[in-house]
């Protein structure tokens, strides 16, 4: 029952399986399930406190997520939405239990039982004292800070990857992790992070869920009944796509915005190139020229923005304008530059005195001056609207699940307690 191991990190493998899973692929959704499961889990055991319950209410969770996939457009807001079903049936399910659930050190100890295997009697009572003992104390701590704990213990004892599943910084991570110590003795901490280990699904959570998404169909659309999923999960459904719609839209109007705007420089520009035209024919020869450097720039920069859009991987991006500026550079750095020199030349020749200023015009429109700036301001340009992707993403993630701010609020005002006691 270890942490789970895939070869992708979870966020790069659900950008692969999920397009396949919204078409009905039950296999890659599966592997979905088992990258998420103990996020999921960790998440409904810090509200339960129940481990049975908590992986009832996983599965269900994972299965409200697969009727409503087709309603998911952006990858990227997977986690968060999934997080939230979880965090909404986990709450549905205590507001259920309210009279009937165990209460008080009877749950902790409970909780404890399922999670020891079983020693002698006396050292039976002796540790399931200490077991109550340890969860009333860790039942104390705020909800956030049990779950970054949980995973803390479940995902090999790494802040960055709790980070990456709950959807917050790494700092933020750590002085949630931070705060669940502060509250806890290290001999209960331990006792704890073994806990927390021996209680993460195992390999039969996935099969269990497979099974159940065997009996249904392939995820509806927009028709399908609301009785599937709470009020809460259907809000934050369409919280998602409503965002994410905007959020696509905003990055589009940027990137075509700028597009029109390169382009209309270029056409512009293009007059510092036929100046130097004598005949038709030279004309021609620039025109030719210049109408594939303008197509495989055009091509080479739509390509970058949605590169940026789609994959935004820091890697890919810089692939994507190393192409453009080589591409680029060669159609009128080595081409270009070839056909104008001879030109150049002849009109210094011929006019010395109005060469001059032609030339300054076209030095800062195609010549070397040029180069050297259009090299350092489209590589900027593009790691700034790549930031701005991942701004979006940002912004979309901190909408669709409101409890992150509020939690940074209250982690705030118990720091300036702190600060002030």
């Amino acid at each position: 029952m270890n942490a789970i191991a895939t070869t992708f990190p979870i966020d790069q493998l659900i950008q692969l399986e999920l397009p396949a899973a919204r078409r009905g692929d039950k296999a890659a959704y599966g592997r979905i399930v088992k990258a998420c499961q103990n996020t999921v889990t960790s998440i409904a055991v810090a509200i339960t406190r129940d481990v049975s319950s908590s992986e009832d209410i996983a599965q269900e969770a994972f299965i409200n997520a697969w009727h409503h996939l087709e309603r998911l457009q952006n990858p990227d807001s997977f986690l968060p939405w999934l997080r939230q079903i979880t965090r909404n049936l986990a709450r549905d399910y205590l507001r259920s239990q309210h009279h009937s659930q165990l209460n008080g050190p009877n749950a902790e100890l409970a909780m404890a039982l399922a999670a020891d295997p079983g020693p002698q009697p006396v050292q039976r009572m002796i540790d399931d004292e200490y077991e109550a003992t340890a969860f009333e104390l860790i039942s104390a701590l705020p909800e956030d800070s049990r779950e970054a704990l949980v995973l803390f213990y479940r995902e090999g004892q790494s802040t960055q990857q709790v980070a990456e599943l709950l959807g917050i910084s790494d700092a933020a991570a750590r002085k949630r992790l931070s705060r669940a110590r502060q509250g806890i003795r290290d001999d209960m901490l331990q006792r704890f992070g073994e806990f927390a280990r021996g209680s993460a699904p195992s390999a039969a959570f996935v099969i269990t869920v497979s099974t159940a998404l065997a009996t249904v169909s392939k995820p509806a659309a927009a028709g399908v009944s609301a009785s599937v999923i709470t009020a809460g999960t259907a809000t934050a459904s369409s919280a998602v796509m409503g965002k994410s719609l905007v959020g696509f839209l905003g990055l589009g109007l940027a990137a075509g915005a700028s597009l029109l705007m390169g382009a209309a420089a270029g056409i512009y520009a293009k007059r510092y190139l036929l100046v130097y035209a004598d005949t038709l024919e030279e004309r021609a020869t620039i025109e030719r020229c210049f109408n594939v450097y303008f197509f495989v720039t055009m091509a080479t920069m739509l390509l970058t923005f949605i590169m940026i859009i789609f994959v935004p991987n820091i890697l890919w991006t810089l692939a994507a304008i190393a192409l453009t500026m080589l591409a680029s550079g060669y159609t009128y750095m080595v081409r270009l530059w070839r056909i104008m020199n001879p030109l150049i030349a002849r009109d210094a020749a011929r006019d010395p005195m109005g060469a001059k200023a032609r030339k300054t015009a076209y030095d800062y429109s195609w010549g070397m001056p040029a180069a050297i700036i259009s090299n350092a301001i489209y590589p900027f340009g593009m790691l700034c609207f790549y930031g701005l992707r991942h701004a979006v993403s940002l912004v979309e993630h901190m909408i669709e699940n409101m409890e992150t701010l509020t939690r940074f609020i209250e982690l705030l005002a118990d720091q300036i307690k702190i600060l002030i006691n």
